[in-house]
């Protein structure tokens, strides 16, 4: 399998992207899937929803204090 990037992967292979998406690839071809959970559930009019793509993940922060968490009551992935 290519990918998008032009790499050549083996059948019955699987890797993690650039993008944070866990692929694999068959003799059907490429499927990849979010590594993720996103927050859909906070206060965005207060805060903000960051990705970190060193570690494939959210972290929901205040707009004006990027030091102070804010609460998430809703994640999907």
């Amino acid at each position: 399998c290519h990918d998008s990037n032009g790499d050549l992967h083996e059948f019955g292979s699987s890797w993690r992207n650039a993008d944070c998406y866990d692929c694999s690839c068959s003799r059907i071809g490429i499927d990849c899937c979010s590594s993720f959970a996103t927050p859909v559930d906070y206060d965005e009019e207060k805060c903000v929803s960051i990705f970190n793509k060193e570690t494939c993940t959210y972290k929901v922060v205040e707009k004006d204090d990027h030091s102070k968490e804010c609460p998430v009551h809703g994640w999907v992935g």
